[in-house]
C-alpha cells in the first residue's frame, strides 16, 4: 500500500498514569503513514494529563479522545477503531497501554500489515529460542488453556487470541464487526475474530488464510493488569455464546449457498 496507507493504532487507556509513557508509544510513529489514537476510557486519575502531554509530542499524528465514563477495554477499542476508519484509515489496530509489547515489535506488525496480503495481523507470544517472552507460569498455563478453548469456539486454529497487539485492514467484514458493542468485556478479541469469519448476512466473511499470526521476539508481563481471576473466569464463560454465534452464522451462510 506504500504511501497511500494510513495506519492508526488505537491505545485504550484506563487509569494508566503510572504505566503509560511517551517512550513506549512515540517510536511506533517511525513511518509517516502511522498514527496513534489514545482513548481515555473514563479514567479517574491523571491519565488525561499524561495523554495530552504525549499528544503534544506529535500533534499532527496523535489524537486523544475520551469516553464519558468507564465502559471497558472492548468499547474503548471498538469506538477508537470506528473513529479511525471514519478519519480515513486503511489499516486500524489496537495495542495495550502497558507497554508489554515493545515498540520495535509493534513496528514489525505494522510492516507486515502494510506490505503483506493478510487482512488481519496478530501478535503471538511464542517462547522460541532467541526470543524474550517474559510471562509468569500460571498466566502462561491459563493462556494456553484459554487459547485451546478459543480455537474450539472459533473452529479455527489460533495460537494466541489474547495478545494485545493486532492490526486489521479496512474490509466490509471489519466494519460490520464494529457496528455493535461487544458482548464480552475480556474475550472481545475472540468475539471480534468470530464476527470477521461469520459476519452479518450479505457481508463477505474473512477466511482463515486472511489471518496471519506473527511470533513476536519480545514481550513481558507488566504489573497492574486490570484482568483479575474473576475476569479470566468470565472470559472463559464468554466463549460459549461466542461459539454459538459463530455456529449460527456459519449455518446460515451454508443455507444461503444452497
Amino acid at each position: 500500500m506504500g504511501t497511500l496507507s494510513k495506519i492508526v493504532v488505537v491505545v485504550p487507556c484506563y487509569n494508566e498514569e503510572r504505566r503509560l509513557g511517551a517512550g513506549a508509544l512515540l517510536p511506533i510513529l517511525a513511518e509517516p503513514d502511522t498514527h496513534l489514537r489514545l482513548v481515555d476510557d473514563g479514567s479517574s486519575d491523571a491519565t488525561p494529563k499524561v495523554l495530552e502531554s504525549i499528544r503534544r509530542e506529535q500533534p499532527d499524528r496523535i489524537v486523544v479522545s475520551r469516553l464519558p465514563h468507564n465502559q471497558g477495554k472492548a468499547e474503548a477499542v471498538r469506538t477508537g477503531m470506528l473513529d479511525a476508519l471514519t478519519s480515513g484509515a486503511t489499516i486500524v489496530g489496537f495495542l495495550d497501554a502497558d507497554g508489554s509489547t515493545p515498540p520495535e515489535e509493534v513496528r514489525r506488525l505494522i510492516d507486515e500489515a502494510r506490505n503483506g496480503s493478510a487482512s488481519v495481523v496478530m501478535a503471538a507470544r511464542v517462547a522460541l529460542l532467541g526470543s524474550r517472552i517474559r510471562r509468569s507460569l500460571p498466566r502462561h498455563l491459563l493462556g494456553r488453556l484459554f487459547a485451546t478453548a478459543a480455537s474450539t469456539a472459533l473452529a479455527m486454529e489460533v495460537y494466541d487470541t489474547q495478545c494485545g497487539a493486532k492490526l486489521l485492514r479496512d474490509t466490509p467484514a471489519l466494519r460490520d464487526a464494529l457496528r455493535r458493542r461487544f458482548r464480552s468485556r475480556w474475550a472481545f478479541d475472540v468475539e471480534l475474530i468470530g464476527r470477521l469469519i461469520a459476519p452479518s448476512p450479505g457481508v463477505p466473511p474473512l477466511a482463515a488464510e486472511d489471518f496471519v499470526e506473527v511470533p513476536i521476539r519480545a514481550w513481558r508481563d507488566v504489573r497492574g493488569s486490570k484482568l483479575t481471576a474473576t475476569g479470566m473466569l468470565r472470559a472463559g464463560l464468554d466463549l460459549v455464546p461466542i461459539a454459538w454465534d459463530v455456529h449460527k452464522a456459519r449455518v446460515a451462510q451454508a443455507q444461503r449457498r444452497r
